[in-house]
């Protein structure tokens, strides 16, 4: 998905199409799963069973589903919901302890709201625990004639999509109207999409959304997400296979029925389902096509066991229906994606056709892209959008180790067997994301600019972080060494804690535009859920946030000491209204502020995501350290940041500058103080 320079805002989840590897052109009644007997009580360093997921079946989940619509109307009532809302359910989930999760989307006077997304989680006896909404405004009075024509919608998606590259002359689908609800106040506007290849010959999926009133772009993103066998990288697998007479072809039954279709060099259509006479697909050899298709059913197959197995998902869905993969799409294509709107994924063969992008943990990215597309929505452009990447990135580690292939031992690089640097270096490192190039080690308030393949990094150092612990260590023979941005430690909890916290802080806390901030605010709600606010599983994830720049540790810390100057008066925020500042006066300290001066913020509001926040240096220059955003829910902002500010004279008058820029909620800063 690509931000543009009118407004950078945020979608629901149903607008994630695909996902690819790499950056492209553009950035663009009761189901009972298990018996209902008490859970045992949390142990020390394990999980509280009873807020573990529920293994369900694909029906006892549609049967959950069928309840959740059975009662949507009482509950939109509930979260008190405007008469002209109505609830769709997406998706339900369920704890071992009976704690049901269900992700809706919403209508208004019958249109899509795209922003309008919820989770809400009940008790076993159906009490509300809490709700986490995409965007916090009202949707109320919303026009829903357009003041232009749908034709005008059309003609300017298709000239933003022939800046991508496509030749196309008219939309794949018709402008629709919709309600833009990512940010501020809802707006009627209209959605549009067009199709065609972009310039490296990527499928095209480019989405528009117009002001129905003014005509004006709002938002542009990018649907296509650039993201026994004897197969070319784990070497002789079994993978699925369905016998028909003295036919095999490559449809695994076993799991919801995942085929593998030949392309052979087109780019479009399935191509032609791999079938043979005997049982064994491939040599080894690219050369082979059946290779690399025994290479994608084969880690298709894993990734499908894997969320299954681990965390009680049968199949990207939940609802045990298989994907299909593509193997040999176009000539010498350097990169694999998945698209939602086919349910599939699609697979190049690198550069000279030698490298088929098809190893493990390449597969397994995809697919967790239709995971993301499925739970949260992650919307993929934008902070959200990294995080998006970093799900795939995460959980294609995972099923590497889950796999456990000797040719292809699990580690925490990328894209380590496709060679597409064509020098043996892995895509992407998690230990430390900038050894590629381009990749950001710490969050950091512009990151939300950078590509969604960058903007990444932070998040998969997180996972990391919190897998392995900081320092040097080796890990299946590899070496790795990850330091933190405060400088402090990081105490690993373990691979399998860190995956569990992850894929549970999707499923049921993240929507279609979380955060960095609202991603730790996620995954600390979920470790407090299964260990226990006083763990050390919880502060761990709380010490990696902090070792990637997000949020602060578990009373102070990042620091190791220094002078404080503190201001304790507190200011009052206007609701939506001008900036207001609280000064610091620092005086004694010789020569200019250090590089990673620490800013301590203690802010009471109802809403941090209305905050902007800056911090002002004695000759006026402004460090931006928290940008507003519609997904950030929590209340309150007690954090420490960094800022460099080595090129500033320390002695002055400091301030912290705290601006409020929606409507409905209030609050004050309570204190500010600078560490040098």
């Amino acid at each position: 998905m690509r931000s543009t320079p009118s407004r950078r805002a945020t979608a629901t989840g149903a607008l994630i199409a695909a996902a690819a590897l790499l950056t492209v052109g553009v950035q663009a009644g009761t189901a009972t799963a298990q018996p209902d007997t008490a859970p045992a009580a949390p142990v020390a360093g394990k999980a509280d069973p009873g807020a573990l997921p529920r293994d369900l079946s694909p029906a006892q989940r549609a049967a959950l589903i069928r309840e959740a619509d059975a009662t949507k109307a009482a509950t939109a009532k509930d979260l008190g919901l405007g008469t002209q809302e109505k609830l769709v359910v997406r998706d339900v989930l369920q704890d071992v302890d009976g704690t049901t999760h269900t992700r809706y989307e919403r209508t208004y006077k019958g249109l899509p709201v795209l922003g309008g997304d919820l989770v809400v989680a009940a008790t076993k006896a159906g009490a509300t625990q809490s709700v986490s909404k995409a965007s916090q405004s009202a949707l109320k009075d919303v026009a829903t004639t357009a003041d232009i024509a749908p034709a005008a919608a059309e003609k300017q998606a298709l000239s933003a999509a022939a800046a991508d590259g496509s030749k196309k002359a008219e939309a794949d689908r018709a402008p629709r109207k919709v309600v833009w609800m990512a940010q501020g106040k809802p707006t009627l506007a209209f959605e549009t999409v067009v199709g065609g290849l972009q310039h490296d010959g990527t499928p095209n999926e480019l989405h528009v959304v117009t002001d129905a009133a003014t005509g004006k772009k709002i938002y542009e993103w990018q649907g296509v997400e650039t993201g026994v066998g004897n197969t070319q990288y784990s070497g002789q697998v079994s993978i699925g296979s369905t016998q028909s007479g003295s036919t095999y072809n490559l449809t695994d039954g076993t799991r919801g029925s995942h085929k593998t279709y030949n392309l052979n060099r087109g780019t479009s259509g399935t191509g032609t389902l791999f079938s043979n006479s005997t049982d064994v697909w491939g040599n080894g050899a690219p050369a082979n096509l059946e290779t690399a298709g025994a290479d994608a059913a084969y880690g298709a197959g894993e990734t499908w066991d894997y969320f299954k197995n681990v965390h009680g998902r049968t199949g990207i869905r939940g609802d045990g229906v298989g994907a299909y993969s593509r193997v040999h799409y176009s000539s010498g294509y350097v990169n694999a994606f998945w698209q939602d709107s086919c349910f599939c994924m699609t697979y190049g063969d690198g550069t000279g056709n030698a490298k088929p992008l098809t190893s493990i943990d390449v597969a397994a990215h995809e697919m967790s892209h239709g995971v993301t597309a499925n739970t949260a929505g992650l919307v993929y452009s934008g902070e959200s959008g990294g995080l998006n990447e970093a799900t795939s990135d995460i959980f294609a580690a995972a099923v590497e180790f889950y796999a456990n292939s000797p040719q292809d031992p699990g580690d925490y690089l990328v894209g380590e067997k496709i060679d597409i640097n064509g020098n043996g270096t892995p895509l992407r490192y998690m230990d430390k994301p900038s050894k590629d190039g381009a990749s950001k080690d710490y969050w950091y308030s512009g990151i939300g600019s950078v590509d969604v393949h960058y903007s990444s990094g932070p998040a998969n150092h997180w996972f990391y972080l919190l897998s392995e612990g900081s320092g040097a260590k080796v890990v299946n023979g590899v070496s790795y060494n990850s330091a933190t941005s405060d400088g402090l430690p990081v105490t690993g909890i373990g691979r399998a804690k860190a995956e569990q916290i992850w894929f549970k802080a999707l499923a049921t806390k993240f929507t279609s535009t979380t955060n960095y901030a609202a991603a730790r605010t996620g995954t600390l709600a979920v470790a407090g859920e299964l260990y226990g606010t006083a763990s050390a599983e919880y502060k761990s994830v709380a010490d990696a946030w902090a070792g990637i720049a997000v949020g602060t540790r578990p009373g102070g810390g990042g620091g190791g000491g220094g002078t404080v100057f503190e201001s304790t008066t507190a200011v009052t925020i206007p609701d939506a209204g001008a900036a207001v500042t609280s000064t610091v006066n620092v005086t004694g300290i010789t020569g200019n502020a250090p590089a990673a001066l620490q800013v301590g913020v203690d802010i009471t509001h109802t809403w941090r995501g209305d905050l902007v926040i800056d911090l002002v240096a004695p000759d006026g220059t402004a460090y931006r350290v928290k940008n507003s955003s519609s997904g950030d829910s929590a209340d309150n902002v007690v954090e420490t940041y960094t800022v460099n500010a080595s090129s500033e004279v320390a002695n002055g008058a400091w301030k912290l500058r705290v601006q409020d820029v929606a409507a409905q909620d209030v609050g004050r800063i309570n204190s500010f103080k600078l560490t040098f």
